[in-house]
């Protein structure tokens, strides 16, 4: 069966340094910063870093955003510019339905005689069209620690982990378990939280290794433990730079069925309004498959031309299509191409698994499975019979030409083929089979490939991959040439009846008759080679047919026979 080429689509993922204790977390799709529009007129779209999009806006109370709670406050004393939103919160990244933010990290610290040394717990809220992301995990790094986090806005919910250690030896990089780390989820709506940390043994135990616990709120997989995060004195830092926390966002306080209905939406053309699964009261605008831009800004969103990606072949012809990908039709290249002859290749190997199929469906319906063990029981019968595949004998008659066939009786043409060692051999295709005879079919071949006698056109072997079996002879040349000169010339050219009979004469004095030994009865027989008009290739075995018992007389009544009706025929 065919293997047809597939195209892959390879992500590349950002290195990091072996010793971070960070990883890069998946964003989703974002069309809301491109296109032609991304802020209101005469609004900055940039603050540092950060391209900040409507419904956000740039500066408080300019009017550059849907609502106050969407304002960002661009810090420009720093350098690069920080956009801080919601009590000085800073702003990492927006997209289509998020917003990431610095961290806070809740830290409780002893010293070796158990004494609170640090103690400082994170309570957060967040305003009406903001609420933390179920993508975030709570998490808990430390020795010796009970941490709790609870809220109250959006969802009542409190849950917690503990996070412990027998020895350092037990501490495992990247496990979060609850042995130097361990974390929680969140559900989804929350809207505030708050922490509050505890100890066992106030670090009594662990103090060699570990004297801090730290609790936090963080996006998840943008962590990975560290056993040295135990005893690092930065880490409070750097978990609020490079862990952010995700904030999921909507507008407006109704769904999209009240919006419409008030006549609310702000879902400007070619975008549709959605209705969030992520708790909150209120609703978003995305662009329809196949645009992008900002779905809040008139004119909204813009087809993508996806052809400036180059989707067919450098020398194809590429049309885009409003919101769809590309014009199939028009879109000409290597790459359709290649898809027509992946769609050929697969259609071929199909239609040759149908004709295995059923190949070998007509061999074990012919007896194939009886006749291979026949062969195989009788002593050097595997010499005597040969069981041709269909292929073969296919190929010996050039797709059974024309110009191949011997001759034709009522059930059957015969045909000339070469095989692959050069012989010469003739193939009966018979018409018709008994299927009730199968089994004296078989065995008929197998008699007749051991008949070796003068007078009967040896039988080398038997094709069951077709519908009627076929039988594959020796070819008598002298014969065929006297049926050929009988059947073929016409007018003057014809033989004359004595010529006819000269040449009957030469064939039986040089012991090559080979005409059927004996009246053809009107009845089949399992061969389905028995005909009203007997050929050369023509044998009926019963209980009246003994090898060796031929006659002078019955030779040439079958030749007689034979002649009557071939000239019959004209």
């Amino acid at each position: 069966m065919f293997l047809h080429s597939v195209l892959f689509l390879v992500l590349w993922l950002p290195l990091a340094l072996a010793a971070s204790n960070y990883v890069n977390t998946t964003r989703s799709p974002t069309t809301i910063t491109k296109g032609a529009n991304i802020s209101k007129p005469r609004c900055p779209s940039k603050c540092g870093n950060l391209t900040v999009p409507y419904p956000f806006g740039i500066g408080l109370g300019t009017g550059c955003s849907i609502d106050p709670s969407f304002e960002i406050n661009c810090n420009t004393s720093s350098n690069p510019p920080r956009p801080l939103w919601d009590r000085n919160l800073e702003v990492t990244d927006i997209t289509d339905s998020h917003m990431r933010i610095k961290n806070w990290v809740a830290e409780t610290c002893y010293n070796q005689r158990g004494n609170l040394t640090e103690d400082s717990q994170v309570n957060v809220y967040l305003p009406q069209n903001f609420g933390f992301s179920e993508m975030n995990k709570f998490m808990v790094v430390g020795c010796d620690d009970v941490a709790v986090i609870s809220g109250t806005t959006g969802r009542n919910f409190t849950s917690g982990c503990v996070s412990i250690c027998s020895s350092k030896e037990s501490i495992i990089d990247g496990d979060c378990s609850g042995t130097g780390c361990c974390q929680t989820s969140i559900p989804n709506g929350l809207q505030n939280f708050e922490t509050s940390m505890t100890s066992i043994d106030n670090y009594t135990k662990v103090w060699s290794y570990a004297g801090c616990g730290h609790a936090f709120l963080g996006e998840q997989d943008s962590f990975t433990f560290h056993k040295a995060n135990l005893s690092d004195l930065t880490f409070l830092n750097r978990t609020i730079e490079n862990v952010p926390v995700l904030l999921d966002w909507v507008i407006g306080t109704q769904n999209c069925t009240e919006s419409h209905k008030s006549n609310n939406v702000s879902c400007q053309q070619n975008s549709r309004c959605i209705d969030p699964d992520n708790g909150l009261q209120g609703y978003r605008c995305t662009c329809f498959e196949g645009y992008e831009g900002n779905p809040y800004l008139h004119p909204g969103c813009r087809d993508i031309n996806e052809c400036n990606q180059n989707p067919c072949d450098p020398r194809g012809i590429c049309t885009n299509t409003p919101g769809n990908i590309t014009n199939l039709k028009s879109c000409l290249g290597f790459g359709f191409l290649t898809l027509i002859i992946g769609v050929t290749w697969l259609y071929f190997g199909i239609q040759k698994r149908k004709l295995l199929k059923l190949r070998e469906k007509f061999f074990q319906q012919n007896g194939g499975l009886l006749l291979k063990q026949q062969l195989s029981s009788n002593e050097g019968g595997m010499e005597s019979a040969k069981i041709f595949s269909a292929e073969e004998l296919q190929h010996t008659t050039n797709n059974y030409a024309e110009d191949h066939i011997l001759g034709r009786g009522g059930y059957g043409i015969v045909y000339k083929g070469i095989l692959s060692d050069k012989r010469i051999v003739a193939i009966k295709k018979s018409r018709i089979m008994d299927q009730d005879q199968i089994e004296q079919f078989i065995n008929e071949v197998i008699i007749l490939t051991q008949v070796n006698h003068r007078n009967v056109v040896k039988l080398l072997g038997c094709c069951l991959e077709t519908e009627v079996p076929l039988l594959v002879y020796e070819h008598v040349s002298n014969a065929a040439k006297l049926v050929e000169r009988c059947l073929k010339l016409n007018g003057e050219e014809r033989p004359t009846m004595k010529e006819v009979a000269m040449e009957l004469e030469r064939f039986r004095k040089h012991n090559v008759q080979t005409w059927i030994q004996q009246e053809i009865p009107q009845k089949s027989v399992a061969l389905g080679l028995t005909t009203e008009e007997p050929d050369l290739y023509q044998v009926s075995i019963n209980s009246e047919f003994v090898i060796g018992e031929f006659s002078e007389q019955n030779t040439m009544e079958s030749c007689r026979y034979m002649l009557s009706t071939l000239l019959a025929k004209w």
